[in-house]
């Protein structure tokens, strides 16, 4: 994406068996945001961009071991972001930490959701 270039970061990051995923946004192939106020469809799109990472490093999701999860309007959020997190995972349980924050790096972002994963961990 090309504000990783701007800002000096990676995607992801592989040492030894563990991948550290940075936070991901909502937005499509060619960087354009998707879903202006639209919480449900970022949060969405972001697993889905979490998905493409997972899967250029040959993961699945039954290998993430912990998620984190910063949202704008928490309160009138939580159920949504809860239902679509579970939904996300499945039977498989990673910890995670959901926080609130008065802002984001994207002026329509609503959401961002990073992950550690096990390479180790049988799918």
């Amino acid at each position: 994406m090309p504000w990783e270039a701007h800002y000096g970061y990676s995607q992801a990051v592989q040492v030894g068996d563990t991948l550290y995923v940075s936070g991901q946004v909502s937005h499509d192939s060619t960087g354009a945001f998707v879903g202006v106020g639209d919480f449900e469809l970022q949060v969405r799109t972001t697993f889905e961009n979490l998905d493409r990472v997972l899967k250029h490093f040959g993961a699945t999701r039954n290998q993430i071991v912990e998620t984190t999860v910063l949202a704008l309007h928490l309160r009138e959020n939580f159920d949504t972001l809860a239902r679509l997190h579970a939904a996300y995972c499945g039977d498989h349980r990673p910890t995670s930490t959901v926080m609130g924050v008065s802002d984001l790096a994207l002026p329509d972002q609503l959401v961002e959701i990073g992950a550690v994963v096990r390479l180790d961990v049988t799918h």
